[in-house]
């Protein structure tokens, strides 16, 4: 069984603070013994300041140093400081330290050729000397030999009690840093976790899925995404499969209109006349407008849609889907208004693809207004482009139903069947034709009653 990320980020941080502590321990204890080290070795130095005056003085007057050789008592009389040197001299109180360090007890006293006459007998080639003068010669070294070890020095227990206060630290460092993996893999990754649940969920198909979003930094926009992804799969996949249904019936009706009508003719019930291939072309006809459809809205998808643009009259091509419409909207009682400007407009455009538009916008007009209602098509020029708008009278639409309005097989009423509203791909197909020529198509409640269709298209494209 492989790790959570929770295991890995406690271990992580555990291993990260225990690397820290030992680095820590380790480095405190070496610069704690070379630091008391130093400060004893000082110390023996700064003793031997006040006691080279004393040698000096003690061998003027007995002119050698016989008087000092196997004499211990004589060599810490001189060593011993003065009382009124104490009062006077600032050095004393390091004098003093010294004594209780045990430095002076590393002193010793060699003659010119450096040889031992008294004090400590292991001097060592390392020792820290100073030369003894006497009227500008020198008779004699003064030598403290330095401390290599703590134990050396007599600091065991304080060096013990040293790492001991230093291990209890490493232990309570330790424990907080525990505290602090297990605090930051309880609070930081839970939202985490919980998003990449709910990813294996919404792999699973599970689109309902969501996260619940608990704070505003990144997890907090990683779960707002993921609320979004997922509402847009379970968006995508309720169209996809409104989709398959609507083609589907959309198929099937024409399909069994067509065979019911073969089988009666088959069966005699029908005599194929004028009549029963009339019906029969109508059939055929609006089930190849529905794949024609269907396959124009499949290439615009992929983007595959071909586009002649050159330069366009908008007046003319509106002027002609009018006129081909005209008749259809008499039979129906409609009253149809077109709106041009004097000036004619100019545009870099699709002609045949621009009169599938209109066409289009006007058949749904046609099929969706009320008898002796109103077509009125506007046309103006505006500053980044031009402006087509579509109104017509009653019956109007709902305002939820708008924005859906361009959606495939989307009709505005349950009610609106084959017959009067058609397959629901026409708006569809004309917004992907605005879109393609770097326009757009919006819908709107009409001043008429009904529904007013807005056609932006920029001048040059």
């Amino acid at each position: 069984m492989k790790p959570s990320i929770s295991t890995k980020l406690f271990v992580a941080v555990l291993a990260s603070v225990l690397l820290v502590i030992l680095s820590m321990g380790l480095t405190a204890n070496w610069s704690f013994g070379r630091g008391f080290l130093g400060y004893l070795n000082e110390q023996g130095m700064q003793r031997m300041t006040p006691i080279l005056p004393k040698l000096a003085a003690a061998y003027a007057h007995e002119g050698n140093w016989e008087f000092l050789r196997h004499n211990r008592d004589r060599w810490f009389e001189i060593m011993r400081p003065d009382r009124d040197e104490e009062r006077m001299n600032p050095e004393s109180r390091a004098m003093q330290t010294s004594d209780l360090t045990g430095a002076v007890l590393r002193l010793a006293l060699l003659d010119e050729q450096k040889r031992q006459v008294v004090g400590y007998s292991g001097t060592r080639d390392d020792a820290y000397m100073r030369a003894v003068e006497v009227d500008g010669k020198t008779v004699g070294w003064l030598a403290v030999t330095p401390f290599q070890s703590v134990t050396e020095a007599g600091g065991e227990r304080f060096q013990q009690y040293q790492l001991r206060a230093s291990l209890a630290m490493g232990v309570l460092s330790l424990i907080l840093a525990m505290l602090i993996a297990w605090w930051i893999a309880r609070t930081l990754l839970d939202p985490v976790k919980r998003v990449a649940a709910a990813t294996h969920r919404l792999a699973a198909g599970e689109y309902d899925s969501r996260v619940a979003v608990s704070s505003n930094d990144e997890v907090g926009q990683l779960a707002r995404d993921f609320n979004q992804l997922a509402y847009t799969l379970e968006r995508n996949e309720r169209m996809r499969r409104d989709f398959m249904a609507d083609v589907s019936h959309e198929l099937r009706t024409p399909l069994s209109v067509l065979r019911g009508e073969l089988e009666a003719i088959e069966d005699g019930v029908r005599t194929l006349d004028q009549t029963s291939m009339k019906s029969l072309q109508g059939e055929v006809g609006m089930l190849s407008k529905l794949v024609d459809d269907l396959y124009e809205l499949s290439l615009a998808d992929v983007g595959a849609l071909t586009y002649r643009k050159t330069d366009c009259e908008l007046n003319e091509l509106l002027e002609s889907s009018v006129a081909m419409f005209q008749e259809r909207c008499t039979t129906r009682k409609l009253n149809l208004e077109l709106k041009l400007p004097a000036q004619p407009l100019h545009l870099m455009a699709d002609a045949k693809r621009l009169q599938q538009l209109f066409g289009n916008l006007m058949e749904n007009s046609l099929r969706y207004t009320d008898e002796g209602g109103t077509l009125r098509i506007n046309a103006a020029s505006e500053a980044d482009g031009l402006r087509i708008d579509f109104l017509d009278s009653g019956p109007g639409i709902e305002a939820e139903q708008l924005p859906r309005l361009f959606e495939r097989f989307y009709r505005g009423e349950a009610s609106r069947n084959r017959a009067s509203g058609g397959a629901g791909l026409g708006l569809a197909i004309c917004h992907s034709i605005a879109l393609a020529h770097g326009g757009s198509l919006t819908a709107d409640h009409s001043p008429l009653g009904g529904l007013w269709l807005t056609l932006r298209l920029p001048r040059n494209t």
